[in-house]
């Protein structure tokens, strides 16, 4: 996929100066920090060797042609390691990987070594607790950044979010977030439309994310009890926040896109019915929501883990003239005047990318951690209505003084939620479990 020229940027990009602004914020000059722009070679660093980091590390690549992997970290060598291979055996982009052994680093300090080192740019790919302190460290080293969502697991870190946030702004620096379906044309031409009027007002919003679930990696001999965790980060609260924050802020984040804002409270129930194994940590394997914004309207919230059941990822809007399917690109009118989505696609993910390197080389704001930290923090309100059955608001879950992070980023530290002698990890209970 060919970099997108300054006039696409400005025509596909969503986010300018505001959470929501289109268009014309971009325009704004913002100080470039580090190396001249324009033809300059760029330097990358990728923190989180995972999947999701060596495909973001790839489409880093692709975004442009003057572009280089010059430094690598991981909690875990043997992801590094893999993740390596698999880049330079990528035949569009393996040639522009130069990562020496110098310049691979493993260990819970790994992220500081790759951002203190000769870059431009960081690519933070690691489980979501770990987002807001590596986020914080390389605003501080002014590099550009690329970070996966969420960007946070509890309201303490999307405080320490939303503060570095306004410094990387002051800065001049880029920063973009893996909510990648605000760079899908489908999504951006039919929230366009709703915001033009198509359906009327929003009644209603539906988003779901339901699917079997994840992977499960068993417990090696051997392994101290954070190395385990850290390995099926996916199943403890710490790391991931839950599948609601994890997957599902995709769908809520929709949902604020079309609302253009956040919603003020949640309430709504959730539980461990099919996924209550001791392998599967101590997160719930589904949640049902009732969101509300200062307006008034409703959002409709639904994610589950369940093999054998209803899979859907999408989302709905119903309006006083008609409904549809955002996702699909249907809005479905009552007057029977019907419209279809027919723009050429792209993969979003891709896009993203393009759109951040562009907005370096021509030096014009992009600014999606506000967006990211606050769609975060909608998903992590649900986690808390859920695990509590009470309802939540806005200024409960930013404010709250229950933080998840260990006190100590060690293996052979103790993380915050600990099996008992029978191998069981402490569940959440709606109406006694204290959350804020």
């Amino acid at each position: 996929m060919q970099p997108l020229s300054r006039r696409t940027l400005l025509r596909s990009s969503t986010f300018g100066a505001g959470a929501f602004a289109v268009g014309a914020p971009l325009l704004a000059k913002a100080r470039y920090t580090g190396r001249a722009a324009g033809d300059a070679t760029l330097r990358i660093g990728l923190v989180g060797c995972g999947g999701r980091g060596s495909g973001a590390a790839a489409q880093a690549l692709r975004a442009d042609p003057n572009v280089r992997l010059v430094a690598m970290a991981d909690a875990f060598g043997d992801n590094l390691e893999g993740s390596l291979n698999g880049l330079r055996g990528d035949k569009e982009v393996g040639d522009r990987v130069d990562v020496p052994e110098e310049r691979r680093f493993s260990g819970f300090d790994a992220y500081q070594r790759v951002i203190d080192s000769d870059i431009d740019v960081v690519i933070l790919a690691t489980p979501p607790g770990f987002r807001p302190m590596h986020f914080e460290y390389a605003v501080a080293k002014e590099k550009h950044i690329f970070m996966e969502k969420p960007v946070a697991v509890d309201g303490a870190g999307v405080r320490q979010v939303l503060a570095a946030a306004a410094t990387a702004k002051a800065k001049g620096l880029k920063v973009g977030v893996g909510l990648q379906r605000h760079h899908d044309q489908r999504y951006i031409d039919t929230i366009t439309r709703i915001h033009d009027g198509a359906v009327g007002k929003p009644v209603l919003l539906r988003v779901y994310w339901n699917s079997g679930g994840v992977w499960v990696r068993p417990r090696q001999p051997g392994q101290t009890e954070m190395e385990y965790q850290m390995r099926n980060w996916y199943y403890f609260n710490w790391l991931c926040g839950d599948h609601i924050t994890e997957q599902h802020i995709h769908n809520l984040d929709v949902g604020n896109w079309v609302m253009q804002g956040y919603p003020a409270e949640c309430q709504g129930m959730g539980g461990r019915e099919v996924r209550k194994g001791i392998d599967h940590g101590e997160i719930y394997d589904h949640h049902a929501l009732e969101y509300t914004y200062a307006d008034g309207t409703k959002m409709q919230s639904h994610c589950r883990h369940q093999g054998g059941t209803w899979s859907s990822v999408s989302e709905h809007i119903h309006g006083t003239l008609g409904s549809g399917n955002i996702g699909a690109g249907r809005l479905n009118l009552y007057s029977g005047e019907d419209w279809r989505w027919r723009g050429e696609g792209s993969d979003p993910y891709q896009v993203e990318h393009n759109v951040l390197f562009a907005a370096i080389r021509a030096g014009v704001a992009h600014e999606e951690a506000e967006n990211g930290a606050k769609s975060t923090l909608t998903s992590i309100m649900g986690r808390l209505a859920t695990y509590s059955g009470k309802p939540v608001k806005w200024e409960e879950a930013l404010n709250s003084s229950i933080e998840l992070r260990p006190s100590e980023y060690s293996f052979t530290g103790t993380p915050p939620s600990v099996p008992d002698e029978h191998g069981a990890y402490p569940i959440a209970v709606p109406g006694q479990t204290q959350v804020v």
